[in-house]
């Protein structure tokens, strides 16, 4: 290895140690934060000399996380799901057949993906108080498809495009395989890493939803995470010692199902998942 190469390693490493612990920091915070005895006003950079494990059983109780925790499961697993079969099997006619009308609408969800979501709130609130869907946990499945399918469908349109090859297919159809025989026997089984990317993508970000989760859920028993941990913040309260355990035991699935898909993650981002 000559100089200028190892001295490239050492800077890019050097960069990457530096951002590492940028990001570290806050995590410190929160976690010195969530085992601080309540009251406790120290130094957010000291660790506290007595841990108070009691304030992860008492932020569960008091903000009734164990129904904010099925709940937010049930809309982010049924909303994943849908996602991944409804933009996997859109996305791959967009990406095969390239005519006018699929172009167009390709661009069209391109499109869709730069507007802000808050711009939809209030004829969406509208729609969902006139067809009775408020406080149901349906209402956060369908809005969280609507908003993360045309992310998906790039993703996956972008995926199949660059990384399986049409021979496939191709070789599938002269042995008579139906179009949809293709799909599911051959492309779909190919698209494990975007999958994965698609899949943790999206659950994180409904799992983290709070806007639009705070109109529609507002009944106790359909809050959510998010809604939930916002409890803890009032004119007379402000607990942060439980809302900060709250938000490590609220992180955790997160955490847990990155680290389980993370190999196929960085795969899917790297073979060509996010070209369009």
């Amino acid at each position: 290895m000559d100089y200028t190469s190892k001295r490239k390693k050492v800077i890019l490493t050097t960069v990457s140690l530096a951002i590492a612990l940028f990001h570290l920091v806050p995590f410190y915070i929160l976690v010195t934060t969530a085992l601080k005895p309540i009251g406790d006003f120290s130094s957010k950079w000291s660790f506290p000399a007595d841990i108070r494990w009691a304030n992860f059983s008492e932020a569960w109780n008091e903000a009734n996380l164990g129904v904010a925790l099925i709940n937010t499961s049930v809309i982010t697993i049924l909303a994943a799901l849908l996602l991944i079969m409804v933009g996997s099997m859109a996305a791959y006619p967009l990406a095969r057949r390239q005519t006018k009308l699929n172009k167009f609408v390709y661009m069209l969800f391109i499109a869709i993906m730069v507007i802000p979501p808050l711009t939809a709130l209030v004829p969406l609130y509208q729609l969902v108080v006139d067809i009775g869907l408020l406080n149901t946990l349906d209402v956060a499945i369908y809005n969280n498809v609507a908003a993360y399918l045309p992310l998906t469908i790039f993703l996956y349109a972008g995926f199949i495009r660059s990384t399986i090859p049409r021979e496939l297919e191709e070789a599938a159809r002269i042995d008579g395989a139906s179009t949809i025989g293709i799909f599911f026997r051959i492309v779909f089984p190919l698209l494990k890493p975007v999958t994965a990317s698609v899949l943790i993508i999206a659950s994180v970000f409904i799992w983290n939803d709070y806007q639009f989760a705070i109109f529609f859920l507002q009944d106790e028993s359909v809050q959510t995470m998010t809604v939930a941990l916002s409890g803890f913040f009032g004119e007379s309260s402000n607990k942060l010692n439980l809302v900060a355990a709250a938000s490590i035991l609220a992180m955790l699935p997160m955490t847990i199902l990155f680290l389980i898909l993370q190999k196929h993650f960085i795969a899917g981002l790297a073979s060509g998942s996010v070209k369009g």
